[in-house]
Formats: structure tokens, C-alpha cells, sequence
């Protein structure tokens, strides 16, 4: 069986961010599971308007995006499923990644989701329940499990390595085992589904 095609979202784009660190991260403990092909899509490398095409893309699937979004979009549609490492800002998601997942419809359907917060006191967790609740409307699962890092700047050192990795790693195998088994199920779906 060929290798599920993961995609791993940096959502944050504010100048100084941490995302890159953390999914550097993951993306190590992703390629070790074995059974992911992984994607690292960073959004601050695409061009993201804030204004979206006067028509949805649940009645528009591919309305017409800027020239520096056709990659990302491309991206997108080949992954089987998503992690997206993602902050708190105030309180809910960085804006980039709303954008993104707005310009979107398609891409998303049907596909398996987990996710890898950092923040301070929430660990990210703010931003996480935000992003349940939009996947859901865009009729993509959303795994149970998560990696959080509250207060990162202290768990991380200045290399960029975690201080005590072990409970982190656990929680991203825990996380990428119920992605892996749902991707599967989904990729596997997915065909009865166009039918139907």
C-alpha cells in the first residue's frame, strides 16, 4: 500500500513566529511513522488575499485564485490529510489560516485532520476548538488526539530541541496512528462517496 500523502500546515505568517520550529518538530516524528508522504506547506510562501471571490467555494469549487495560490491549491487537493500547527491569536486562529481554509472548499472534503498547537497558557488549544468547529462544516474529521505545547518558549531550548521530549512524542504517535487510521478509511471512501 503506497503512503498516505500528508500535508503539514504552518498557519501563523507574524514576523518572529515559532510555527517553523514546531513543525520542524513533527514533521521528524510524521517521516518516522511510516506511513505518511509529508508536504510542509508554510503559508507565509504563498500569496493569501484577506478577500475572498464574491462566490463561495462550496457553490464554486475552483473560482478563479492569484497566480501565487495555484501551488498551495494544488497542494491541497494531492494531500490525504492534514495536521495544521497553529498558535492562539487572541484567542481563536491566525487570520492567514482562516484565509486560506476560506479559499478552499474541495480540498478539504472527506479528509482526516489533526492538530499541533503552541501558545502560552493554552497550548493552542483556543485556536484548536475554532478549527473543529470550521472543519466540520467543510465535511472533514477531525482526529481526537492533539499535540499542545503551552508555554513553548519554555519547553523549547534556543536550538530549537525540546527540553523533555518523551510526553510530546507520545501524544504525536497517538496522533498520527488515529490520522493514519482515518485517512485510510476516508481514501478508501472516498470513491463510494463520488458515486453515491
Amino acid at each position: 500500500m503506497s503512503a498516505l500523502k500528508l500535508a503539514v500546515i504552518i498557519g501563523s505568517v507574524r514576523e518572529g513566529r515559532f510555527g517553523p520550529v514546531v513543525a520542524e518538530w513533527f514533521t521528524e516524528h510524521a517521516r518516522s511513522h511510516g506511513a505518511f508522504e509529508v508536504d510542509v506547506i508554510d503559508l507565509a510562501q504563498a500569496d493569501l488575499p484577506l478577500a475572498l471571490p464574491a462566490a463561495p467555494p462550496a457553490l464554486e469549487p475552483n473560482p478563479e485564485r492569484p497566480a501565487g495560490m495555484v501551488d498551495l491549491t494544488e497542494r491541497l487537493a494531492a494531500a490525504d490529510a492534514f495536521v495544521i500547527v497553529t498558535p492562539d491569536y487572541n484567542r481563536s486562529i491566525p487570520a492567514a489560516l482562516k484565509a486560506v481554509i476560506d479559499w478552499h472548499f474541495t480540498q478539504w472534503d472527506a479528509k482526516a485532520i489533526g492538530f499541533v498547537g503552541y501558545s502560552g497558557a493554552s497550548g493552542g488549544l483556543l485556536a484548536i476548538e475554532h478549527l473543529r468547529q470550521i472543519f466540520g462544516e467543510l465535511n472533514a474529521h477531525t482526529v481526537r488526539n492533539y499535540v499542545a505545547f503551552p508555554r513553548y518558549y519554555l519547553l523549547f531550548d534556543e536550538d530549537g530541541r525540546l527540553r523533555e521530549p518523551e510526553e510530546p512524542a507520545a501524544a504525536a504517535l497517538a496522533m498520527l496512528d488515529q490520522l493514519q487510521w482515518w485517512a485510510d478509511a476516508l481514501v478508501a471512501a472516498r470513491p463510494v462517496a463520488a458515486v453515491a
